[in-house]
């Protein structure tokens, strides 16, 4: 089952699977095993080593590719796997225009990794596609966007980068982590391959780290299977099933996120212990209107800085939390709190991170699925 004739509630839990041949199992099997068993050299049922492939993995592809809109779906060990295998795709020489505000793992892996093989990386603010125009020349291959971003909630328009490269040759990806394809699917927006760290809403329990690409391109798509293959940072079937899972309830869990979120922000904008809140979900956010267009809600990701804007004050609120836990990741049923500078973006360096808004002061939360009145109470104590 699958496509765009059903309703995203229903791909959810059907989209991209078929009944299990063998038993009828409603939940695909976990093929825990690392070969196939041959008939001759080469003759096999469609899979011969699970590095290749594996049919837990196929499952968990198979939705990927259906709840984002895409044609093919693929399944890593992590968020940052999966952009490896994009940057891949790109020869020495070439050059990448990403946001100035972006996960610090992905700064990270773009200049500390890559730009020593001679891939350039420029990273600009995106609000308006004019930064991203003057960066644009013969050699650019690739325009990496986060949309809202990590973790300043900054909203880009993807239809008009998607616009801007048309035609181009230039490759289009959308880190769509934060808002999960239940509030936007990007290559309906014009993007080209869409990536997730499926170890945050997709799975949605803390329990697994899983990393995914989705595109609509079969000749884009046999390229990066190429990589993912010969690179082989590929996730197992016990996780592929845990995010095979988790994508079931992707509908239900993230109405709840907005929801939550959308209380916890409105609460820290009335707290007098509260000096900025960023939330896509205020009028006054920039790029609001566009956040209202692409997406379908504001999701459960806030960023606040703390009235006095301190380092001090903010790891000491981080600290006395008692409800939301102080831990890296975020996406989980559980609400969690982190200091993006000493956390998340640590790897940033600091005169970059403060650029873009993330000071040292800067609190991100992930909102979830609890008690609202219990999440508030927490934080209100917290800050005061």
């Amino acid at each position: 089952m699958g496509g765009k004739d059903l309703k995203f509630n229903t791909k959810a839990i059907h989209g991209g699977q078929i009944p299990e041949k063998a038993y009828g199992a409603v939940m695909p099997p976990i093929y825990q095993t690392s070969t196939y068993a041959q008939t001759t050299p080469g003759g096999h049922k469609g899979y011969e080593y699970s590095r290749s492939a594996n049919p837990t993995r196929t499952a968990l592809e198979n939705a990927l590719a259906s709840i984002e809109n895409g044609t093919h779906g693929l399944a890593f060990g992590s968020g940052l796997a999966a952009i490896d295998a994009v940057i891949k795709l790109l020869e020495p020489g070439d050059e990448v225009i990403s946001t100035h505000d972006l996960y610090g793992g992905t700064y990270r892996i773009f200049k500390k990794i890559f730009e020593k093989y001679g891939i350039v990386f420029h990273f600009v603010g995106m609000r308006s596609t004019a930064a991203i125009q003057s960066k644009i020349n013969k050699n650019t291959k690739l325009i990496w966007v986060e949309t809202p971003t990590n973790p300043m909630m900054g909203i880009i328009d993807i239809k008009a980068v998607a616009n801007l490269v048309q035609g181009k040759n230039i490759l289009l990806g959308v880190d769509n982590t934060f808002a999960t394809p239940y509030l936007q699917t990007p290559l309906d927006l014009g993007a080209d391959i869409v990536m997730h760290s499926a170890t945050k809403y997709l799975g949605g329990h803390s329990d697994t780290v899983v990393g995914a690409l989705v595109v609509k391109d079969k000749v884009l798509a046999d390229r990066l299977y190429f990589i993912q293959n010969a690179s082989g940072a590929v996730c197992g079937p016990m996780d592929s099933f845990l995010v095979l899972r988790g994508i079931k309830t992707l509908h239900v869990r993230m109405q709840r996120h907005c929801e939550n979120g959308k209380a916890i922000a409105h609460f820290l904008r009335n707290s007098p212990n509260v000096e900025k809140v960023y939330w896509p979900g205020f009028d006054d956010h920039p790029n609001h209107d566009i956040a209202k267009t692409q997406m379908k809600d504001f999701g459960g990701m806030i960023s606040f800085i703390p009235k006095g804007g301190s380092y001090e004050d903010a790891i000491k609120i981080v600290e006395s939390l008692r409800v939301f836990t102080l831990a890296e990741s975020l996406g989980g049923v559980e609400s969690l709190a982190g200091h993006p500078a000493s956390m998340t973006h640590a790897s940033i360096p600091k005169e970059e991170r403060e650029k873009s808004g993330v000071v040292d002061a800067l609190i991100r939360l992930s909102v979830g699925i609890e008690d609202s009145e219990d999440l508030i109470a927490d934080l209100k104590q917290a800050l005061s």
